[in-house]
């Protein structure tokens, strides 16, 4: 104000008050309206960050404010736009601030308008038909539309209008417009059908100068560009499409004539382009110069040529791939064709056959006779040239045709070779398959397979390890059947020892038995040579010993080859011996069935005795079950061998084992017993008594719901266990020893014809009966005993696990035999359903186990096979076996063989009587000092004898009649050794054909050779059956054989064997089943020595077993002998003295006699039945110690002998054992056997138990 002031006067000049107070009023005035300001702006700031653009609007229009022009219809884009700023701000805007925001947002609106005008501007052009006037629309910057090309702006326009029409049709607005990204899009769409087109016009284009150079290659690749999608072009074409193209092109190029160069396409999607193939131009206009023809082909005309040429094709293909069915049908046709042909100058020709007739033999007779005139005038000048000419040219042709042929046969020798070798194979393969599968094969086919009737060197040996093998077995087998007896009495006897029942002496006695008998069978297997089939015990026999040995031979190998005898035998003896008879006898005799001849002669023995038995002991089906017949025992007893045991082991070794090893079971089945141990159980956890009753019956017991608890869970058990028990039998059905389900069939066929009304099913429950509860059953109860599992000598099966084992085996047997729990069982009724569905399955089970193929089939034995084998059979016996065996043939002779004439009592009357153990021997070694002589021939007796065992009524008749099967082998022998020397269609041809010198001399030289075979073979082995052709009719010359051969077919004839009619082809087809039956042989030995060498291993280690329990008891038998001598003087002093005498082989003799009167006062015997009590003083027993354990009691009356007993101490504790108190002696005295054994124990080894 001074300065204004200062100015105005020009000079110096200072305020008045009136100044003063006039510049502070306006000061004030402009401090109020800057605050009115400032609240303006903070308003619009404020009024920014609200939600009402309406107070923004009235913020703006404050007239305090100078604010820049703004739209007033455009209020929300400036609030918007105002409230972005204060956001980013974080604070009121200044004025400025505000007119920035202000004029930012006219900006964008002055932009957005610039765009509107220019979308209008070309929505507006597209309602007109000028592509230019639309490309500038198009150029407008305001609209940012990008790649626009000027070349294409007829067809944006065609899109455009196409785009338009179609928005105005979905939207119901024909005024709508296209937006920016329409237009934009359609812009692409253009540019991109533009290159489209420009690719399928250049490939076009390229088709047609393909094909206009002339190359098929390129022509089928331009084809097979992907942008024309020419379909169906096959490559195999090429050729054909670029021959067709070309002449299409070219009838083109003559039809239109010159052109500018223009070409008219239309694309797959419709559209149409042009394109000039002089320039290389191409657009979317229709050029002013196109006069609307071209040279060139279109894709449309390239596709129909492309479409045709390819269906000539497939069509041709077609053809060619069924040209057999075409051809067939032309000819067909051309057939017709001919045959109607043929008919109608046949039909002519037979309405003039007369006249044809007489034309054509005039002709033909004229013409003949001519030629035949001038040939033979020609030929009669000629004769000489002509010959010789005629012999050059055929020995020309001749050598020309031998020297190609052998040129031929030299290139192509491998060829040839091979070929030969084809023929010769086919040859052989369609013989063998005569002699395999045709039952009357061709002479032929016979004689090619010759060879393998011939014994070589390999055989030989084979058979003499079969021999060698056989013989330790079966030394093995007796070796461990001795040891297993003797460790069992061995194991009582130390049990009883333990019990204080019987005295150490007897345990040293039984100790040393044990050792010798180990001595002795190891001596045996040591003296004796299988192979050579000499034993040491032969060779020191004198001549008479050893003839009757011979003897021997003969009649076992009736008895082996005969069964019928032993099955009467069986039979004719006391039953309690039948079982010792089988182990002792028969399976020595059929040498424990170690090969397939014995296996099926022991079968046909238990098939013979058990039809016996059926037949003459079985009144109902039933009597098998509950009794016990002897061939099912000698049966089972057979199966259970050491050979066998496998079966069982293999069978429920597994499940067994896992048996025993839940340790926990307690599977009690009966209610009494698992009350009692429920208390048992109750009373050890509480420490107290319970106050429940130890006796009860089974429905008191039942009354506890623990009781039931438990037998639920126990039948849940037995129900799973028992299942997999099934599983596993019949699952094992090819398993079970063929023996076994041989003789459950004979037994099934058996009761089938003794009972033919019975029911199917009572029958199959006897053949269950022996296939699972006489055979399997004790398996399952007894593990231990029968070798399924493996227990040491120290432990042994516990209580609870033997009555597990019995109580699965006790509801597999009901199963089996469909028998449900009832009565005392009841408790196990919920099994009942069970039981009933398990015999079900029993039942097929049982059926099938019980049909099998025939012995015979099975082990490819017939009434040949002894006469064809290499080696006689042996058979090792012991001395006191064959006296045994013959006494009792002697004794039964008449009921075994009740025919006079029979071959056993031939062989019997030979023998002699029956001879003792020393008479046989030729005499025995002396006894040693202490040493009984009895005990010396007992010993003895249990030497074996090798036998080899021989046929005594083999070729001893002089006349071939009386022996038909002898002489049909005899025949056959002598027939093959012609076929080997000689072919033939057939047998007849072949003997009624004098025989050459060559085929003579060959025949023999197969004599010296078969000799000189035999010869080294005899040196080698003394089993070795000699051959008949060392002598008699097999070393006759070959026409003297064929004489012999005719006769005995005469003699064959006249019994019905053979046949001449069918040029005896019986004895063709006999030989064709020996080769057969040789080769089935082989198979089975080398069977059969793996088999035994298997064996004998599983035997050493069961020896080696055995052994080392034998060493066990000697180790404590002499821990016990020690502990004894240390035991100091007096009565121990004596005993151990004793037992020392007895453990070195001495023994005395000892007697007592007693009165009957005083052993019934000592309540040794109870009664004697038919003598009173007061006559016992009468009565008189001597007991005599004969033996370690063993006493002879002699009963005497009066003085008089009556009888005489053997007692075997043994035999008394096994009694005791079994808790028999009572037994019978001399068939009438019953004897107390507890106080018998004290009494012995008393008297002879002075001790009282």
């Amino acid at each position: 104000k001074k300065r204004e002031k200062e100015e105005e006067q020009g000079e110096p000049s200072h305020l008045t008050k009136e100044d003063i107070q006039g510049a502070v009023l306006q000061m004030n005035e402009k401090a109020a309206y800057d605050r009115s300001v400032n609240r303006a702006i903070e308003k619009i700031s404020s009024c920014a960050l609200g939600e009402e653009p309406e107070d923004t609007l009235q913020a703006l229009q404050s007239s305090l404010l100078s604010v820049g022009e703004f739209d007033e219809q455009n209020y929300v884009r400036y609030h918007k736009a105002l409230q972005r700023a204060v956001e980013e701000k974080g604070q009121d805007l200044t004025l400025d601030e505000v007119n920035e925001v202000i004029e930012e947002v006219n900006n964008q609106l002055r932009l957005e308008k610039l765009f509107a005008d220019g979308m209008e501007d070309i929505n507006c052009r597209l309602k007109g038909e000028e592509p230019g006037v639309l490309l500038q629309a198009l150029h407008n910057p305001h609209c940012h539309l990008d790649h626009i090309q000027e070349e294409n702006a007829l067809h944006y326009l065609s899109l455009l209008q196409a785009m338009a029409a179609a928005k105005a049709e979905r939207t119901g607005d024909p005024d709508a417009q296209l937006t920016k990204d329409e237009v934009q899009s359609a812009i692409s769409k253009a540019n991109a059908q533009t290159l489209e087109c420009i690719e399928f016009v250049e490939a076009v284009s390229a088709i047609n100068a393909a094909i206009a150079g002339g190359d098929a290659r390129e022509t089928l690749s331009a084809l097979k560009s992907p942008t024309l999608g020419i379909r169906s072009i096959t490559e195999e074409c090429a050729q054909t499409y670029q021959e067709k193209l070309a002449e299409a092109k070219a009838q083109k190029e003559a039809a239109v004539g010159v052109t500018e160069g223009w070409s008219e396409h239309h694309t797959r999607q419709g559209l149409v382009y042009f394109h000039n193939r002089s320039t290389g131009a191409s657009q979317w206009e229709r050029p002013e110069d196109f006069s609307g023809e071209s040279q060139d082909l279109n894709r449309e005309e390239i596709q129909d040529i492309v479409t045709k040429v390819t269906a000539d094709y497939d069509r041709w293909a077609l053809l060619k791939a069924n040209e057999p069915v075409v051809v067939q049908l032309q000819s067909l046709w051309r057939g017709r064709l001919v045959r109607k042909a043929f008919h109608h100058r046949l039909d002519y020709l037979n309405s003039c056959e007369k006249e044809a007739v007489r034309v054509q033999s005039v002709w033909k007779g004229f013409k003949q006779r001519r030629a035949y005139k001038e040939r033979l005038d020609y030929l009669n000048s000629q004769t000489d040239a002509a010959i010789k000419l005629e012999s050059l040219v055929k020995m020309w042709k001749c050598r020309k045709s031998y020297r190609n042929r052998l040129h031929f046969f030299r290139d192509n020798e491998d060829a040839v070779v091979k070929i030969q070798s084809f023929w010769r194979a086919k040859r052989a393969k369609r013989d063998y398959k005569q002699l395999v599968e045709v039952s009357q094969p061709p002479t032929s086919a016979v004689r090619r397979f010759l060879a393998l009737l011939e014994q070589s060197d390999i055989d030989f040996s084979e058979e003499l390890e079969c021999q060698r093998l056989k013989a330790q077995v079966v030394q093995k087998i007796r070796s461990n059947q001795q040891l297993e007896q003797d460790l069992s009495i061995m194991d009582i006897k130390i049990g009883l020892l333990v019990k204080n029942r019987i005295s150490l002496e007897d345990v040293v006695s039984h100790t040393h038995q044990v050792s010798r008998n180990k001595k002795r069978h190891g001596a045996t297997a040591g003296g004796q040579d299988p192979s050579s089939g000499v034993s040491t015990g032969i060779g020191g026999l004198s001549k008479g010993t050893q003839e009757k040995i011979e003897g021997y031979q003969h009649l076992f190998y009736l008895m082996q080859t005969k069964p019928h005898y032993f099955a009467k035998l069986i039979f004719e003896m006391p039953q309690s011996k039948t079982n010792r008879f089988m182990e002792n006898v028969i399976l020595t005799v059929f040498n424990y069935a170690s090969n397939n001849r014995e296996q099926y002669l022991l079968l046909k023995l238990f098939e013979t005795a058990l039809n016996e038995e059926v037949s003459l002991k079985v009144d109902k089906i039933m009597d098998i079950v509950t009794g016990n017949p002897t061939v099912i025992k000698m049966v089972v007893h057979y199966t259970r061998g050491e050979q066998r045991n496998n079966v069982l082991r293999d069978l429920f070794g597994p499940l067994v084992r896992e048996i025993l090893g839940h340790e926990d079971w307690a599977l009690q089945t009966t209610p009494v017993d698992v009350y009692r141990s429920w208390i048992n159980q109750m009373e050890m956890q509480t420490g107290e008594a319970t106050k429940l009753p130890y006796d009860v019956s089974n429905d008191q017991a039942l009354d506890h719901e623990e009781v039931r608890k438990k037998i639920g869970r126990t039948v849940e058990i037995l129900k799973d266990v028992v299942g997999r028990f099934q599983q596993s039998i019949f699952d094992s059905i090819d398993n079970i020893p063929y023996g076994m389900r041989y003789i459950a069939m004979q037994l099934r066929l058996a009761l089938h014809k003794k009972f033919p009304e019975a029911p199917t099913d009572e029958i199959l429950k006897v053949v269950g009966n022996l296939l699972y509860y006489r055979y399997m059953n004790p398996a399952i109860v007894a593990p231990d005993a029968f070798d399924i599992v493996d227990v040491s000598v120290e432990s042994q099966l516990s209580t609870d696990q033997r009555r597990n084992l019995a109580s699965i085996a006790k509801v597999l047997q009901a199963a089996a035999s469909g028998k449900p729990f009832e009565g005392e069982n009841a408790a196990l009724a919920s099994v009942n359903p069970f039981i009933a569905d398990s015999f079900v399955k029993f039942r097929e089970f049982f059926l099938k186990a019980s049909t099998v193929t025939p012995a015979e089939e099975k082990f490819g034995i017939d009434e040949y096979s002894d006469v064809i084998m290499l080696t006689k059979p042996i058979i090792y016996i012991s001395v006191k076996e064959i006296c045994s065996t013959h006494s009792l043939l002697v004794d039964h002779e008449d009921a075994i063989a009740p025919d006079p004439n029979d071959q056993l009592h031939v062989i019997l009357r030979d023998l002699g009587p029956s001879p003792s153990v020393e008479s046989l021997l030729g005499g025995v070694r002396e006894p040693a000092p202490g040493e009984d002589k009895a005990d010396v021939i007992t010993e003895a007796g249990k030497q074996e004898l090798p036998l080899t065992l021989t046929n005594k009524f083999e070729g001893l008749a002089e006349d071939d009649s009386s022996n038909m099967k002898a002489l049909f082998v005899r025949t056959k022998r002598m027939v093959v050794d012609v076929l080997r020397v000689q072919a033939g269609e057939n047998l007849t041809e072949v003997l009624y054909t004098p025989a050459s010198s060559e085929q003579e001399e060959e025949h023999q030289a197969l004599i010296q050779r078969r000799e000189k075979q035999e010869v080294s073979k005899m040196q080698r082995s003394s089993t070795m059956k000699k051959s008949e052709s060392m002598v008699g009719d097999r070393n006759l010359p070959l026409e003297g054989m064929k004489r012999k051969i005719m006769r005995n077919l005469r003699t064959l004839e006249q019994e019905g064997m053979v046949n001449s009619t069918n040029d005896y082809q019986e004895v063709i087809s006999a030989i064709a089943k020996d080769i057969r039956n040789q080769h089935r042989y082989r198979q089975q030995r080398k069977l059969e020595l793996t088999r035994l060498q298997e064996t004998l291993d599983k035997l050493n280690k069961k020896t080696t077993f055995y052994e080392e329990q034998m060493d066990y008891y000697h180790l404590y038998v002499k821990a016990c002998l020690d502990n004894l001598a240390k035991a100091g003087s007096g009565g121990k002093g004596k005993r151990a003295a004793r037992a020392a005498r007895l453990a070195e082989g001495e023994f005395k003799k000892q007697t007592i006699k007693y009165t009957a009167q005083k052993l019934y006062e000592k309540g040794v015997i109870l009664e004697i039945e038919g003598l009173p009590n007061h006559q016992f003083k009468y009565a008189v027993f001597e007991i005599t110690s004969v033996g370690v354990g063993t006493f002879e009691v002699l009963g005497k009356f009066m003085g008089f002998e009556v009888q005489k007993v053997e007692l075997v101490f043994q035999d008394l504790l096994q009694l005791q054992y079994e808790g028999l108190a009572v037994m019978k002696m001399f068939g009438r005295a019953k004897i107390n056997v507890n106080l018998l054994i004290f009494l012995i124990n008393k008297k002879f080894y002075g001790r009282v138990s």
